[in-house]
Protein backbone atom coordinates (compact mmCIF):
# COMPACT_ATOMS: atom_id res chain seq x y z
CA UNK A 1 0.00 0.00 0.00
CA UNK A 2 1.01 3.57 -1.07
CA UNK A 3 1.87 4.84 2.63
CA UNK A 4 0.46 8.32 1.56
CA UNK A 5 -3.08 6.46 1.70
CA UNK A 6 -2.59 5.71 5.37
CA UNK A 7 -5.13 7.27 7.83
CA UNK A 8 -4.04 9.21 10.55
CA UNK A 9 -4.33 6.21 12.91
CA UNK A 10 -3.05 3.37 10.77
CA UNK A 11 -0.03 5.45 10.43
CA UNK A 12 0.62 6.18 14.07
CA UNK A 13 0.16 2.31 15.26
CA UNK A 14 2.93 1.72 12.43
CA UNK A 15 5.33 3.98 13.49
CA UNK A 16 5.01 3.24 16.90
CA UNK A 17 5.79 -0.05 16.22
CA UNK A 18 8.48 0.34 14.36
CA UNK A 19 6.67 -0.75 10.90
CA UNK A 20 7.30 2.56 8.88
CA UNK A 21 9.56 5.23 9.38
CA UNK A 22 8.40 9.20 9.66
CA UNK A 23 11.17 9.20 6.42
CA UNK A 24 9.56 6.80 4.45
CA UNK A 25 5.71 8.66 5.33
CA UNK A 26 6.96 12.29 4.49
CA UNK A 27 8.59 10.75 0.76
CA UNK A 28 5.31 9.08 0.32
CA UNK A 29 3.62 12.52 1.10
CA UNK A 30 6.26 14.09 -1.16
CA UNK A 31 5.88 11.74 -4.39
CA UNK A 32 2.17 12.64 -3.57
CA UNK A 33 2.83 16.05 -3.83
CA UNK A 34 4.71 16.06 -6.67
CA UNK A 35 2.48 13.94 -8.17
CA UNK A 36 -0.95 15.87 -7.65
CA UNK A 37 -0.42 19.23 -6.85
CA UNK A 38 0.71 21.14 -9.74
CA UNK A 39 -2.79 20.50 -10.69
CA UNK A 40 -4.96 21.15 -7.10
CA UNK A 41 -2.46 23.66 -6.02
CA UNK A 42 -2.72 22.78 -2.32
CA UNK A 43 0.43 24.45 -0.89
CA UNK A 44 1.98 27.86 -0.74
CA UNK A 45 5.35 27.27 0.74
CA UNK A 46 6.95 23.99 0.95
CA UNK A 47 10.76 23.02 1.44
CA UNK A 48 11.22 19.33 0.82
CA UNK A 49 14.42 19.50 2.92
CA UNK A 50 12.56 20.98 6.37
CA UNK A 51 10.15 18.34 6.29
CA UNK A 52 12.66 15.26 5.85
CA UNK A 53 14.69 17.18 8.39
CA UNK A 54 12.00 16.98 10.81
CA UNK A 55 11.30 13.40 10.00
CA UNK A 56 14.69 12.20 9.99
CA UNK A 57 14.44 13.78 13.62
CA UNK A 58 11.88 12.18 14.37
CA UNK A 59 13.22 8.99 14.26
CA UNK A 60 16.31 9.39 15.41
CA UNK A 61 14.20 10.49 18.54
CA UNK A 62 11.97 6.62 18.73
CA UNK A 63 15.22 5.09 17.78
CA UNK A 64 16.64 6.04 20.62
CA UNK A 65 14.00 4.69 22.91
CA UNK A 66 12.32 7.85 23.65
CA UNK A 67 8.77 8.10 24.75
CA UNK A 68 6.83 10.12 21.79
CA UNK A 69 3.93 12.13 21.51
CA UNK A 70 0.44 11.40 20.27
CA UNK A 71 1.61 12.45 16.49
CA UNK A 72 5.33 11.57 16.22
CA UNK A 73 6.39 11.58 12.94
CA UNK A 74 2.98 12.44 11.35
CA UNK A 75 2.91 14.90 8.54
CA UNK A 76 0.48 17.45 9.01
CA UNK A 77 -0.09 20.46 6.67
CA UNK A 78 -1.16 23.98 8.33
CA UNK A 79 -3.02 27.07 6.68
CA UNK A 80 -0.95 29.90 5.46
CA UNK A 81 -2.21 32.05 8.09
CA UNK A 82 -0.75 30.14 11.19
CA UNK A 83 2.03 31.32 12.36
CA UNK A 84 5.19 29.47 11.52
CA UNK A 85 8.68 30.44 12.55
CA UNK A 86 10.87 28.17 10.02
CA UNK A 87 8.61 29.12 7.13
CA UNK A 88 6.79 32.42 5.91
CA UNK A 89 2.94 33.17 6.85
CA UNK A 90 1.67 35.22 3.77
CA UNK A 91 -2.11 35.21 4.64
CA UNK A 92 -2.88 34.85 1.06
CA UNK A 93 -2.87 38.76 0.41
CA UNK A 94 0.30 40.53 -1.68
CA UNK A 95 0.55 42.95 1.02
CA UNK A 96 2.18 40.44 3.58
CA UNK A 97 4.44 38.97 0.60
CA UNK A 98 7.76 37.98 2.14
CA UNK A 99 6.43 37.96 5.76
CA UNK A 100 8.32 35.82 7.99
CA UNK A 101 6.95 35.27 11.52
CA UNK A 102 10.07 34.75 14.66
CA UNK A 103 7.57 32.70 16.74
CA UNK A 104 5.06 29.91 16.10
CA UNK A 105 1.61 30.03 16.70
CA UNK A 106 -0.11 28.44 19.82
CA UNK A 107 -1.38 25.79 17.23
CA UNK A 108 1.99 24.70 15.92
CA UNK A 109 3.83 24.72 18.83
CA UNK A 110 1.15 21.59 20.15
CA UNK A 111 1.74 20.19 16.85
CA UNK A 112 5.45 20.20 17.36
CA UNK A 113 5.51 19.55 20.78
CA UNK A 114 2.93 16.20 20.20
CA UNK A 115 5.93 15.16 17.69
CA UNK A 116 4.29 16.29 14.42
CA UNK A 117 6.34 17.14 10.84
CA UNK A 118 5.15 20.65 10.09
CA UNK A 119 4.83 19.19 6.37
CA UNK A 120 4.25 23.00 4.90
CA UNK A 121 1.61 26.24 4.45
CA UNK A 122 -1.31 25.57 2.74
CA UNK A 123 -3.18 28.19 0.63
CA UNK A 124 -5.78 30.41 1.99
CA UNK A 125 -7.98 32.65 0.21
CA UNK A 126 -7.28 36.42 0.55
CA UNK A 127 -6.87 37.57 4.35
CA UNK A 128 -9.14 33.84 4.60
CA UNK A 129 -11.86 35.75 3.39
CA UNK A 130 -14.12 34.93 0.09
CA UNK A 131 -11.39 35.46 -2.46
CA UNK A 132 -10.12 32.31 -4.10
CA UNK A 133 -6.59 31.28 -4.30
CA UNK A 134 -4.87 28.99 -6.53
CA UNK A 135 -6.01 25.84 -5.02
CA UNK A 136 -8.31 23.65 -7.44
CA UNK A 137 -10.67 21.11 -6.30
CA UNK A 138 -8.80 17.57 -6.21
CA UNK A 139 -11.98 15.64 -7.72
CA UNK A 140 -12.24 18.34 -10.48
CA UNK A 141 -9.85 20.78 -11.44
CA UNK A 142 -12.46 22.86 -12.80
CA UNK A 143 -14.87 23.62 -9.73
CA UNK A 144 -13.57 25.29 -6.69
CA UNK A 145 -12.40 23.59 -3.46
CA UNK A 146 -13.89 25.80 -1.23
CA UNK A 147 -12.64 28.12 0.91
CA UNK A 148 -11.08 29.65 3.13
CA UNK A 149 -9.03 26.57 4.27
CA UNK A 150 -8.67 25.64 0.22
CA UNK A 151 -5.25 24.45 0.56
CA UNK A 152 -6.00 22.26 3.86
CA UNK A 153 -9.05 20.31 2.58
CA UNK A 154 -7.58 19.68 -0.74
CA UNK A 155 -4.26 18.43 0.45
CA UNK A 156 -5.89 16.07 3.51
CA UNK A 157 -8.49 15.01 0.16
CA UNK A 158 -5.70 14.17 -2.49
CA UNK A 159 -3.69 11.82 0.05
CA UNK A 160 -1.14 14.84 0.28
CA UNK A 161 -1.15 14.46 3.74
CA UNK A 162 -3.18 12.67 6.15
CA UNK A 163 -4.21 15.87 8.45
CA UNK A 164 -4.34 19.31 8.08
CA UNK A 165 -5.50 22.61 10.38
CA UNK A 166 -7.76 25.54 9.07
CA UNK A 167 -9.99 28.40 10.19
CA UNK A 168 -13.64 29.07 10.32
CA UNK A 169 -15.34 32.43 10.89
CA UNK A 170 -18.06 31.23 8.87
CA UNK A 171 -17.54 28.32 6.74
CA UNK A 172 -13.93 27.78 5.85
CA UNK A 173 -13.41 24.14 7.84
CA UNK A 174 -17.09 23.15 7.01
CA UNK A 175 -17.25 23.91 3.53
CA UNK A 176 -14.03 23.26 1.67
CA UNK A 177 -14.42 19.91 3.65
CA UNK A 178 -17.73 19.17 1.96
CA UNK A 179 -16.54 20.32 -1.49
CA UNK A 180 -13.73 18.19 -1.78
CA UNK A 181 -14.82 14.83 0.21
CA UNK A 182 -12.85 14.73 3.28
CA UNK A 183 -14.24 15.01 7.23
CA UNK A 184 -14.06 18.55 8.51
CA UNK A 185 -14.51 19.17 12.25
CA UNK A 186 -15.19 23.16 13.43
CA UNK A 187 -14.92 22.41 17.65
CA UNK A 188 -16.97 24.42 19.83
CA UNK A 189 -15.73 27.97 20.17
CA UNK A 190 -12.55 28.53 22.61
CA UNK A 191 -11.55 25.39 22.81
CA UNK A 192 -8.62 25.49 20.59
CA UNK A 193 -6.41 28.63 21.78
CA UNK A 194 -5.95 31.37 18.20
CA UNK A 195 -3.10 32.83 19.49
CA UNK A 196 -0.64 33.72 16.51
CA UNK A 197 -3.18 33.40 14.11
CA UNK A 198 -4.49 35.92 11.94
CA UNK A 199 -7.61 37.23 13.84
CA UNK A 200 -10.88 38.30 11.53
CA UNK A 201 -13.66 37.95 14.86
CA UNK A 202 -12.91 37.49 18.43
CA UNK A 203 -16.39 35.92 18.54
CA UNK A 204 -16.36 33.67 15.70
CA UNK A 205 -13.01 32.53 14.43
CA UNK A 206 -12.38 28.70 15.49
CA UNK A 207 -9.77 26.73 14.47
CA UNK A 208 -10.12 23.42 13.00
CA UNK A 209 -9.07 20.11 11.55
CA UNK A 210 -9.38 17.90 8.14
CA UNK A 211 -8.87 14.20 8.19
CA UNK A 212 -10.33 11.50 6.29
CA UNK A 213 -12.07 9.80 9.20
CA UNK A 214 -14.05 11.04 12.51
CA UNK A 215 -11.21 8.95 14.58
CA UNK A 216 -8.37 11.01 12.75
CA UNK A 217 -10.11 13.99 13.14
CA UNK A 218 -10.66 13.48 16.89
CA UNK A 219 -6.69 12.27 17.64
CA UNK A 220 -5.71 15.98 16.26
CA UNK A 221 -8.30 17.83 17.89
CA UNK A 222 -7.75 16.46 20.85
CA UNK A 223 -3.87 17.55 20.73
CA UNK A 224 -4.87 20.84 20.05
CA UNK A 225 -7.35 21.54 23.13
CA UNK A 226 -5.27 23.92 25.54
CA UNK A 227 -5.69 27.10 27.49
CA UNK A 228 -3.43 29.97 26.83
CA UNK A 229 -3.97 33.54 28.02
CA UNK A 230 -3.09 34.87 25.00
CA UNK A 231 -6.71 34.16 23.69
CA UNK A 232 -9.15 35.01 26.63
CA UNK A 233 -11.65 32.32 25.26
CA UNK A 234 -9.63 29.32 26.09
CA UNK A 235 -9.86 28.32 29.80
CA UNK A 236 -8.01 25.98 31.93
CA UNK A 237 -10.05 22.53 31.82
CA UNK A 238 -9.38 18.65 31.57
CA UNK A 239 -8.72 18.19 27.95
CA UNK A 240 -11.49 16.32 26.95
CA UNK A 241 -10.46 12.54 25.45
CA UNK A 242 -11.92 12.95 22.32
CA UNK A 243 -10.16 10.46 20.63
CA UNK A 244 -11.42 7.81 22.78
CA UNK A 245 -14.85 8.86 23.24
CA UNK A 246 -15.25 9.43 18.98
CA UNK A 247 -14.33 5.68 18.24
CA UNK A 248 -16.82 4.43 21.64
CA UNK A 249 -19.91 2.22 20.61
CA UNK A 250 -22.92 4.54 21.94
CA UNK A 251 -24.92 3.32 25.19
CA UNK A 252 -27.84 3.24 22.43
CA UNK A 253 -28.32 4.02 18.82
CA UNK A 254 -28.38 8.26 18.95
CA UNK A 255 -31.51 9.92 18.18
CA UNK A 256 -30.82 12.44 15.64
CA UNK A 257 -32.90 15.49 14.36
CA UNK A 258 -33.17 17.04 11.08
CA UNK A 259 -33.17 20.86 10.43
CA UNK A 260 -33.98 22.44 6.91
CA UNK A 261 -33.36 25.86 9.15
CA UNK A 262 -34.27 28.96 7.24
CA UNK A 263 -32.09 28.58 4.43
CA UNK A 264 -33.58 25.37 3.26
CA UNK A 265 -34.63 27.26 -0.19
CA UNK A 266 -31.39 28.28 -0.95
CA UNK A 267 -29.80 24.09 -1.40
CA UNK A 268 -29.96 22.50 -4.37
CA UNK A 269 -32.58 20.45 -5.32
CA UNK A 270 -30.44 17.47 -5.82
CA UNK A 271 -29.16 17.93 -1.90
CA UNK A 272 -32.25 18.34 -0.93
CA UNK A 273 -33.51 15.09 -1.80
CA UNK A 274 -30.25 13.47 -0.93
CA UNK A 275 -30.98 14.30 2.83
CA UNK A 276 -34.46 13.31 2.84
CA UNK A 277 -33.08 9.85 1.53
CA UNK A 278 -30.82 10.21 4.72
CA UNK A 279 -33.67 10.57 6.91
CA UNK A 280 -35.56 8.05 5.45
CA UNK A 281 -32.55 5.54 6.09
CA UNK A 282 -32.72 7.05 9.72
CA UNK A 283 -36.59 5.96 9.74
CA UNK A 284 -37.64 6.29 13.64
CA UNK A 285 -33.83 7.39 14.99
CA UNK A 286 -34.31 11.28 13.01
CA UNK A 287 -37.26 13.38 13.72
CA UNK A 288 -37.62 16.88 12.05
CA UNK A 289 -37.14 20.09 13.84
CA UNK A 290 -38.79 23.57 13.06
CA UNK A 291 -36.21 25.90 14.54
CA UNK A 292 -38.42 29.03 16.53
CA UNK A 293 -38.35 32.08 14.48
CA UNK A 294 -35.48 34.14 16.80
CA UNK A 295 -32.91 31.77 14.72
CA UNK A 296 -34.12 33.15 11.46
CA UNK A 297 -32.00 36.46 11.97
CA UNK A 298 -28.65 34.31 12.91
CA UNK A 299 -27.08 34.57 9.02
CA UNK A 300 -27.77 38.37 9.21
CA UNK A 301 -26.35 38.84 13.02
CA UNK A 302 -23.61 36.81 12.34
CA UNK A 303 -23.05 39.32 9.17
CA UNK A 304 -22.97 41.89 11.18
CA UNK A 305 -20.87 40.76 13.83
CA UNK A 306 -18.34 39.44 11.22
CA UNK A 307 -17.92 42.61 8.67
CA UNK A 308 -17.46 44.68 11.81
CA UNK A 309 -14.84 42.69 13.37
CA UNK A 310 -13.23 42.96 9.89
CA UNK A 311 -13.56 46.70 9.58
CA UNK A 312 -11.58 46.70 12.95
CA UNK A 313 -9.23 43.70 12.35
CA UNK A 314 -7.94 44.76 8.89
CA UNK A 315 -8.03 48.57 9.48
CA UNK A 316 -4.00 48.02 8.52
CA UNK A 317 -4.87 46.68 5.37
CA UNK A 318 -7.58 49.04 4.59
CA UNK A 319 -5.49 52.46 5.57
CA UNK A 320 -2.39 51.55 4.01
CA UNK A 321 -3.15 48.81 1.18
CA UNK A 322 -6.82 49.51 0.00
CA UNK A 323 -5.76 49.52 -3.94
CA UNK A 324 -4.31 45.90 -3.21
CA UNK A 325 -7.51 44.78 -1.74
CA UNK A 326 -10.14 42.51 -3.60
CA UNK A 327 -13.71 44.76 -4.16
CA UNK A 328 -15.34 41.97 -2.02
CA UNK A 329 -12.82 42.33 1.10
CA UNK A 330 -13.44 46.18 0.52
CA UNK A 331 -16.91 46.12 0.61
CA UNK A 332 -17.06 43.95 3.72
CA UNK A 333 -14.83 46.13 5.47
CA UNK A 334 -17.14 49.34 4.71
CA UNK A 335 -20.23 47.74 5.52
CA UNK A 336 -18.63 47.06 8.43
CA UNK A 337 -17.82 50.48 9.23
CA UNK A 338 -21.25 51.32 9.39
CA UNK A 339 -22.26 49.18 11.72
CA UNK A 340 -23.61 50.63 15.01
CA UNK A 341 -22.28 49.97 18.42
CA UNK A 342 -25.95 49.38 19.95
CA UNK A 343 -26.19 46.62 16.95
CA UNK A 344 -23.08 44.87 17.23
CA UNK A 345 -23.59 44.46 20.64
CA UNK A 346 -27.32 43.12 20.13
CA UNK A 347 -25.48 40.86 18.01
CA UNK A 348 -23.17 38.88 19.92
CA UNK A 349 -26.07 39.24 23.01
CA UNK A 350 -28.17 36.84 20.57
CA UNK A 351 -25.58 34.18 20.88
CA UNK A 352 -26.67 33.09 24.45
CA UNK A 353 -30.19 33.54 23.64
CA UNK A 354 -29.69 31.14 20.37
CA UNK A 355 -28.01 28.56 22.80
CA UNK A 356 -30.44 28.63 25.23
CA UNK A 357 -33.08 27.56 22.93
CA UNK A 358 -30.20 24.75 21.49
CA UNK A 359 -29.96 23.80 24.96
CA UNK A 360 -33.81 22.32 25.46
CA UNK A 361 -33.14 20.45 21.63
CA UNK A 362 -29.70 19.01 23.26
CA UNK A 363 -31.36 17.69 26.11
CA UNK A 364 -33.25 15.01 23.93
CA UNK A 365 -31.02 15.00 20.74
CA UNK A 366 -27.92 14.07 20.17
CA UNK A 367 -26.75 15.82 17.45
CA UNK A 368 -29.00 18.21 14.72
CA UNK A 369 -28.23 17.04 10.65
CA UNK A 370 -28.51 19.75 8.37
CA UNK A 371 -26.72 20.20 5.02
CA UNK A 372 -23.05 21.29 5.14
CA UNK A 373 -23.17 23.02 1.78
CA UNK A 374 -26.36 24.04 -0.65
CA UNK A 375 -24.83 21.53 -2.87
CA UNK A 376 -21.66 19.87 -4.50
CA UNK A 377 -18.92 22.19 -5.30
CA UNK A 378 -20.11 24.74 -8.07
CA UNK A 379 -18.06 24.78 -11.26
CA UNK A 380 -16.03 27.83 -11.61
CA UNK A 381 -12.88 29.07 -9.91
CA UNK A 382 -13.94 32.73 -9.63
CA UNK A 383 -15.99 31.93 -6.00
CA UNK A 384 -15.42 29.50 -3.02
CA UNK A 385 -19.15 28.33 -3.03
CA UNK A 386 -21.91 29.90 -0.59
CA UNK A 387 -21.60 29.03 3.23
CA UNK A 388 -24.79 29.85 4.53
CA UNK A 389 -25.76 26.58 6.19
CA UNK A 390 -22.37 27.14 8.16
CA UNK A 391 -23.72 30.59 9.18
CA UNK A 392 -25.46 29.85 11.97
CA UNK A 393 -23.76 27.30 13.96
CA UNK A 394 -20.19 29.51 13.42
CA UNK A 395 -22.38 32.13 14.80
CA UNK A 396 -23.21 30.03 17.88
CA UNK A 397 -20.52 28.52 18.52
CA UNK A 398 -21.10 25.22 18.33
CA UNK A 399 -19.15 22.30 17.23
CA UNK A 400 -19.93 21.07 13.47
CA UNK A 401 -18.57 18.04 11.86
CA UNK A 402 -18.83 17.47 8.15
CA UNK A 403 -19.22 13.65 6.77
CA UNK A 404 -18.53 12.77 3.19
CA UNK A 405 -21.59 10.38 3.11
CA UNK A 406 -22.99 11.89 -0.06
CA UNK A 407 -22.50 12.81 -3.74
CA UNK A 408 -23.64 15.20 -5.87
CA UNK A 409 -25.36 15.10 -9.77
CA UNK A 410 -21.59 15.78 -10.87
CA UNK A 411 -20.62 12.61 -8.99
CA UNK A 412 -18.91 15.44 -6.65
CA UNK A 413 -19.05 14.92 -2.49
CA UNK A 414 -21.25 16.17 -0.62
CA UNK A 415 -21.18 16.57 2.73
CA UNK A 416 -23.23 15.55 5.95
CA UNK A 417 -23.40 18.30 8.60
CA UNK A 418 -24.05 17.09 12.43
CA UNK A 419 -24.08 19.82 15.28
CA UNK A 420 -23.65 19.43 18.79
CA UNK A 421 -24.60 21.09 22.27
CA UNK A 422 -21.57 23.78 22.65
CA UNK A 423 -18.75 22.00 24.80
CA UNK A 424 -20.03 18.45 24.03
CA UNK A 425 -17.46 17.90 20.91
CA UNK A 426 -16.52 14.42 21.73
CA UNK A 427 -20.62 13.11 21.91
CA UNK A 428 -21.05 15.02 18.38
CA UNK A 429 -17.56 12.81 17.78
CA UNK A 430 -18.94 9.83 18.80
CA UNK A 431 -22.34 10.44 17.16
CA UNK A 432 -20.58 10.78 14.21
CA UNK A 433 -18.33 8.29 14.07
CA UNK A 434 -21.72 6.16 14.55
CA UNK A 435 -23.46 8.03 11.69
CA UNK A 436 -20.65 7.00 9.21
CA UNK A 437 -20.83 2.91 10.22
CA UNK A 438 -24.40 3.18 9.77
CA UNK A 439 -24.40 4.67 6.56
CA UNK A 440 -21.43 2.64 5.14
CA UNK A 441 -23.29 -0.80 6.48
CA UNK A 442 -26.50 0.48 4.73
CA UNK A 443 -24.46 1.11 1.64
CA UNK A 444 -23.03 -2.21 1.68
CA UNK A 445 -26.23 -4.09 2.18
CA UNK A 446 -28.13 -2.02 -0.46
CA UNK A 447 -25.13 -2.84 -2.86
CA UNK A 448 -25.29 1.31 -3.59
CA UNK A 449 -23.80 4.63 -2.47
CA UNK A 450 -26.05 7.36 -0.47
Amino acid sequence: MDLAELNAVAAIADLKRGAIRSFDLVEACLARISERDGEVQAWAHLDPEFARTQARACDNFREAGHDTGPLHGLPVGIKDIFDTRELPTENGTALDAGRQPTEDCSVVSQLKAAGAVIMGKTVTTELAVYHPGKTRNPHNPKHTPGGSSSGSAAAVASYMVPLAVGTQTNGSVIRPASFCGVVGFKPSHGLIPRTGILAQSHWLDTVGVFARSVEDAAMIAEVLVAYDPGDKDTRARVRPPLAKTAVEEPPMPPMLTFAKTAVWDQADKETQDAFGELKELLGEGCDDLDLPEPFEHAVELHRKIMNADLAKSFAGYYKHGKDKLTDVLKRMIENGQEVTAVDYNKAVDGREFLNDGLDGVFDRYDAIITPATVGEAPAGLDSTGSPIFNSLWTYCGTPAITLPLMEGPNGLPLGVQLIGRRGDDARLLRTANWLSGHVAGADEKSGTDT
